[in-house]
């Protein structure tokens, strides 16, 4: 196998998990419409790599202005040693200090993704979210997860502990390229899936508004003439929904 394989088995896999899981994007892009409709908040986590997708649809030409990520130092992949991530995403308590000490409140939609789901950092921000109203969306791999054990006290994975599951559908392990001659599998698939499912879920909730009349807080590329001052009338009408500026 090559990297054209990786190609073909990324794009499938895309396509497989949008198109068999269409009734939860409806439901969670329903959600995320209903959101900003009623200037309540979007906030996305993840550890380590899973927090790529916080950084892929925040403050992004033709993303929704309003998604905030939550970052958090020690869990990014500019922490050195690096390798304190994984120490620090297996911290039981952590994730209800990150919960706490950020602006997610009743009626916000909190969007947690970890591929193998067993950490404790997101199990924790999803039980905390559970207690305050918040609705959750885990984005992750179950046949990884459900593969593994749960390294949070309750013994729950991430797929246990939120409303709504979406499955990356990726392999065990995330690595999906076997080579003649190497032990280890190459090439994993949950960014690639996982920026285009995140990205598939505001396309699908910007719909939504239109629909129901509202004009979606959309930013346009900064390159673009004319891009700085809407973005700007976008950043004004929505400040109070808006954390990272």
């Amino acid at each position: 196998m090559d990297g054209s394989d990786y190609i073909n088995i990324a794009a499938g896999t895309m396509k497989k998990a949008y198109e068999t899981q269409r009734d939860t994007f409806a439901a969670v892009s329903e959600r995320l419409a209903e959101a900003v409709e009623t200037k309540h908040n979007i906030f996305v986590f993840g550890c380590s790599h899973a927090g790529i997708l916080a950084e892929e649809v925040f403050y992004r030409t033709g993303g929704l202005a309003v998604i905030n990520p939550i970052f958090f130092p020690g869990m990014m992949l500019n922490t050195r040693p690096v390798t304190m991530t994984s120490s620090l995403e297996r911290l039981p308590g952590l994730g209800k200090i990150i919960f706490e000490k950020n602006r997610v409140a009743e009626g916000d939609v909190l969007i947690l993704h970890s591929v193998s789901g067993r950490n404790s950092v997101p199990v924790d921000m999803a039980l905390c979210a559970a207690g305050k109203g918040v609705t959750t969306v885990a984005i992750t791999n179950l046949n990884y997860s459900r593969a593994v054990n749960s390294r949070h006290p309750s013994g729950k994975r991430l797929f246990e502990v939120c409303d709504f599951v979406i499955d990356n559908m990726g392999d065990v392990g995330d690595a999906a390229v076997e080579i003649d001659g190497l032990p280890e599998k190459i090439g994993p698939t949950s960014t690639a899936v996982g920026a285009a499912l995140i990205n598939a879920l505001v396309i699908d909730s910007v719909n939504k508004m239109i629909a129901d009349g509202i004009v979606p807080p959309v930013l346009m590329s900064a390159n673009i003439d004319g891009g700085d001052e809407h973005n700007e009338r976008v950043f004004k009408e929505y400040a109070d929904n808006i954390f990272y500026m």
